[in-house]
């Protein structure tokens, strides 16, 4: 008996033993479950924290720890998933994504985010599926049906899209976009009706909006019905009388009527409105110009000028169309001043710059004024090259040597031979710059350059024989050159000067006698630098008074040589 008690008892022992082991080996596991959830709980929330400061790198490091500890959180997913869409990381998102919704898989907000992956995949209908999803479960969601909306139109399922704008109609109400994108599409679909429909929704909707009628009144203009066009913009007048673009709209519908009289009167109208925009008045004024040119037309145009500069005095759109009106009169001072004060107020427009600089040289204005708009200009379009020229060319004409060779080396470097024209106008502009520098065999190398594609330039030929006999050097060349200069052009003084001073290099005293006589008589107001040279020929064929003669009205002159006060005082040609 005692035996069996301690049996009974060892077997109680083992019995209670095998049971202990097994619960004390569970209750590490849940602690561990527990310390892991707890500290995944830290890092998310620390995760969160960044994610509010917008330091995205550290959320996305925290929420990658917290993961680790818990793997099968929804919400640690999602928020990866966030932020690697943030990202444009799209398809590391989805993997975060689908786990998210596979642990819960009714949380809208981890719906959307896949919806979000899937729309930047280029996959529109699985995301349009988890919207309708959505919006299937509640009412609540149906502030998404715009959304499904595009997708079903990025699908290119107009039908589709169609529905579910109507339901966001029934949702919203009418909304202009809401009608404005079914109209759109009706239009893709070439119903016609179904988007006249749509337009007038908007118009009775909305009553006094312009911008309706006016949507309207381009859909039935382009489809050949003006007569409806003209009835719609007319009874909106009617009623609403103080709509200058509507004004507008009418005034092109009867101009292509052919109704003159009431086209007329309508742009008048609408011209006197101040609140009309200047620049669909400048650009309609801009129109009118362009038309064949008759009393009836100036008499309108002079109409619209008046109440332009009325209302506009300081708009740089309204300046530059009645600034071209001046030049089509020929009235180019005018039209520069209004230019000028055009791109005082806005120089952001590259044609009118353009005009105004180019104008300015036409007319012969002050150099250092026309640099005042070059400067703005290279300052306003770095990256066009005729403006570099332009105020290189500026610059050059003022002697400043080495600005004038920076910004024609700019224009070069700008252009990089885009544009041939420009290549060959600068090195025939550059060449004088760097003789004027001193930098001679570059001279005469830009002038090769543009000889070998352009051997008619009349300026590169003038200037570069002219610096050949300066130098002494290569005279036949120069000579060759100067004398087809004068044969095409038997009148231009400059040309004569030069090939006049090329022969007296040659020693040819006689002819360049001729040629210089030649130049004077072509010249109003012969240069210093032209007497002198008259001068120093004469000096050569031994008319020695009459030389200085010709030297003392050298004096003050342009361009005269440094020794000119010295060959007066000694009577005697120095070279």
């Amino acid at each position: 008996m005692r035996l069996i008690l301690k049996s009974a008892l060892l077997i109680l022992f083992l019995l209670t033993s095998l049971d202990a082991f097994p619960q004390e080996k569970q209750s590490k596991k849940n602690r561990k479950r527990q310390q892991d959830e707890a500290m995944a709980s830290r890092l998310f929330i620390d995760g969160q924290r960044f994610l509010m400061l917008e330091d995205y790198d550290r959320a996305y490091f925290y929420f990658q720890k917290a993961r680790e500890k818990s793997p099968d959180e929804a919400a640690i997913n999602f928020k990866i998933a966030e932020i690697l869409l943030r990202a444009n990381r799209v398809d590391q998102a989805l993997e975060f994504g689908m786990k998210a919704v596979e642990i819960d898989p009714d949380n809208k907000y981890y719906n959307l985010v896949m919806a979000e992956v899937y729309s930047k995949q280029n996959q529109p209908m699985k995301a349009a599926e988890i919207l309708e999803n959505l919006m299937s479960n509640t009412d609540e969601n149906q502030n998404y049906i715009l959304d499904l909306a595009q997708l079903y139109l990025a699908a290119g399922e107009f039908d589709k899209a169609l529905s579910a704008l109507d339901r966001a109609e029934e949702y919203y109400g009418t909304v202009a976009p809401l009608t404005l994108q079914k109209q759109r599409i009706y239009l893709r679909k070439n119903n016609l009706a179904a988007a006249i429909a749509e337009g007038q929704k908007l118009v009775d909707a909305y009553p006094g909006n312009s911008e309706y009628v006016l949507n309207l009144v381009e859909i039935l203009f382009n489809n050949g019905r003006t007569d409806e066009a003209i009835a719609l913009v007319e009874n909106s007048l009617a009623s609403y009388p103080n709509q200058p673009e509507l004004q507008m709209a009418a005034y092109a519908l009867y101009k292509e009527k052919g109704n003159v009289d009431r086209a007329e009167s309508l742009i008048k109208e609408a011209f006197s409105s101040p609140d009309l925009d200047p620049k669909v008045k400048a650009q309609a004024f801009a129109d009118i110009l362009q038309e064949t040119k008759s009393a009836r037309r100036d008499a309108l145009l002079e109409t619209l000028e008046t109440s332009m500069l009325e209302h506009h005095p300081n708009d740089a759109g309204v300046l530059t169309a009645v600034g071209d009106k001046r030049l089509f009169e020929g009235k180019k001072e005018q039209a520069l001043e209004l230019y000028q004060k055009s791109v005082r107020l806005d120089p952001s427009n590259p044609q009118v710059m353009q005009g105004v600089i180019t104008t300015m040289f036409e007319l012969g204005k002050d150099f250092s004024e026309i640099e005042t708009f070059t400067s703005t200009a290279v300052d306003e379009f770095p990256d066009r090259a005729e403006f570099w020229f332009f105020d290189g060319t500026a610059k050059l004409a003022q002697k400043k040597g080495p600005e004038s060779v920076a910004s024609l080396e700019k224009a070069l470097e700008v252009n990089a031979n885009k544009n041939q024209q420009i290549t060959l106008l600068v090195n025939g502009q550059i060449g004088d710059a760097y003789h004027l520098v001193g930098r001679k065999e570059d001279a005469f190398k830009a002038y090769e350059e543009v000889l070998s594609k352009n051997p008619t330039d009349e300026h590169v030929l003038n200037n570069y024989a002219y610096y050949l006999s300066l130098a002494k050097e290569n005279l036949e060349k120069a000579k060759t050159m100067s004398e087809g200069l004068v044969k095409r052009f038997p009148k231009n003084s400059t040309y004569l000067d030069t090939h006049a001073w090329v022969l007296f290099q040659l020693k040819d005293y006689s002819n360049a006698k001729v040629y210089m006589e030649r130049a004077l008589e072509n010249e109003e107001k012969p240069s210093g630098v032209m007497w002198e040279h008259y001068g120093d020929i004469l000096y050569h064929l031994g008319q020695r008074n009459e030389a200085v003669t010709y030297w003392k009205k050298a004096e003050g002159g342009d361009d005269v040589s440094e020794l000119l006060s010295q060959k007066i005082k000694d009577r005697k040609y120095y070279d």
